[in-house]
């Protein structure tokens, strides 16, 4: 499948993404992760080993629509948790974490 990325054309397979990444060891994912096989790896990564290119000469948006193109099951950045609010108690960290409010 014909894939722009970073203004360049390239022709990407499912068969050759897999072929490409099978021997990348994944880095910790902290944003945007792209699932190949049973491993998850960092958007950028992916497409720094597919387009031989520099991870700041193109977008994570970019590798996300090809590889979503060609059937991969890509994940969005994971949401912070809020931080307890400083004198709560247990208690009611625990409510807030299910919904409900305690008083103390």
């Amino acid at each position: 499948m014909r894939c722009v990325i970073a203004r360049f054309p390239f022709e990407l397979t499912r068969s050759g993404v897999l072929e490409s990444m099978k021997s990348v060891k994944p880095e910790p994912v902290v944003g945007e992760s792209v699932i190949i096989g049973r491993r998850h790896f960092p958007v950028k990564q992916v497409g720094q080993v597919i387009t031989r290119q520099d991870r700041r000469d193109f977008s994570a948006g970019e590798v996300i629509r090809a590889m979503t193109l060609l059937g991969f099951t890509c994940r969005d950045t994971p949401k912070a948790a809020a931080a307890p609010v400083a004198g709560d108690t247990p208690l009611q960290r625990a409510s807030a974490m299910l919904g409900t409010a305690v008083s103390a």
